[in-house]
């Protein structure tokens, strides 16, 4: 066995991985259909007016404003009708005075008219060729002016924008059908250990099936990566070392088991044969073994995730994420967190800042964590507690903050 000489605190991982972050460089493009949650690699600006033509914001009547002044519901004004406007048309008529058409809105304004009145302050005569008009307009009004929403030349989506729905809608309404975007990071994904063995196939005496490649590549997608996920490695040194040169073209390697410290978890030992330790050992728990280290000559990141499937999942939450979206110029995560008594006392071992999943029943807060090895600890719970390394219990009913999932 080589046990741990020492362990560094949470907040001095933190920093250590704030440090190492190199956010992605490389651009493509992509259709807007496809561009919702990207980052925008480049400014966008618009070369026309949207829209690009004045319009009608009601259903009703262009007319001259002028006309309707002294217009009331007793002594109507009596507008002659040109032409009936649809959207998607151009009117070839020009209103004068004593004239009006009949537009719809969002239907282009025709030439001469400064004003829109809404059909329900209107009538039309039985003639069908005149119309009353019983309110008085003013100029412009229920007018949408040509260039109201962007204008040619202003900036509609900034470098380092997440691409939202709204935004994604403002590139279209520009005219542009697809968008510079950063490159989502490549993130290599596998599992060590030669008990370990892909879900489908059967189990031989003493093996599992591989829970870590699947939980990761989830949280991986969930967060700005591109999973890749990798076969299994074997418990040897030349075949983690193997691995670790099948995986250096990604943006970011992710191993799970191995980094503990039995005489098989020989992660350690292949990081020394590729690349620089940078932490090994975290004073938290679940996680303590998590390493981080960074590969070849490229000096790409990778973390040494512990075997143990919650305290893989745990640590992919508080470490990974974080380090995960910043490396994909992703806003920082920020789930939503409740507050709730305590159901039952919790007693928390001194000096390791504790991640403990809870479920919410109820309004109460309820213990589920079983142990490290066990998934349902995370799969059945909501969220999770901390509880910082000075403190060892904490009362039933005391008031906790909840992180949830």
């Amino acid at each position: 066995m080589r046990p741990f000489t020492s362990t560094i605190a949470l907040e001095e991982a933190r920093r250590r991985l704030n440090a190492a972050i190199r956010p992605i460089t490389r651009i493509e493009r992509v259709p807007l259909d496809e561009a919702a949650g990207r980052v925008a690699a480049a400014d966008v600006t618009s070369a026309i007016d949207v829209p690009p033509f004045a319009r009608s914001a009601m259903d009703g009547y262009a007319l001259i404003a002028a006309d309707s002044a002294a217009a009331t519901r007793s002594t109507p004004a009596q507008l002659r009708l040109l032409d009936r406007i649809y959207t998607g048309q151009m009117s070839t008529v020009t209103i004068a005075r004593g004239t009006c058409a009949e537009i719809a809105t969002g239907a282009p304004l025709p030439a001469g008219a400064d004003a829109v009145i809404m059909v329900e302050e209107t009538a039309r005569n039985a003639d069908g060729n005149t119309v009353d008009i019983f309110a008085p307009a003013s100029a412009g009004q229920h007018i949408g002016r040509r260039g109201a929403d962007i204008a040619g030349g202003d900036r509609v989506v900034a470098a380092g924008d997440r691409l939202s729905p709204s935004r994604v809608g403002a590139i279209a309404a520009i005219g542009q059908a697809d968008a510079a975007v950063f490159a989502r990071p490549r993130v290599a994904i596998l599992s060590t250990g030669n008990e370990v063995v892909e879900p489908g196939r059967a189990l031989a005496p003493g093996q599992i099936f591989d829970v870590n490649r699947f939980t990761l590549g989830a949280i991986v997608s969930a967060h700005g990566g591109v999973p890749e996920p990798h076969h299994a490695a074997q418990d040897t040194v030349a075949a983690l070392v193997a691995a670790l040169d099948a995986c250096t073209t990604a943006d970011l390697i992710v191993f799970s088991g191995g980094s503990s410290v039995g005489e098989r978890d020989l992660v350690v030992d292949a990081i020394a044969a590729r690349g620089e330790m940078i932490f090994h050992g975290i004073a938290v728990r679940p996680g303590k073994p998590t390493a981080f280290a960074t590969i070849g000559p490229d000096a790409t990141p990778f973390f040494g995730m512990p075997g143990n499937p919650t305290s893989c999942l745990s640590n992919a939450y508080i470490l990974l994420v974080p380090f995960l979206r910043a490396l994909a110029r992703l806003p920082p995560h920020t789930p939503r967190t409740v507050r709730a008594p305590l159901g039952s006392r919790i007693a928390s071992a001194v000096n390791r800042h504790q991640f403990y999943t809870v479920r919410l029943r109820d309004g109460v807060a309820l213990p589920a964590f079983k142990g490290s090895g066990d998934i349902t600890s995370l799969s059945q719970a909501d969220g999770y507690i901390e509880i910082p390394a000075d403190q060892s219990v904490v009362e039933q009913g005391a008031s906790v903050l909840v992180t949830l999932f």
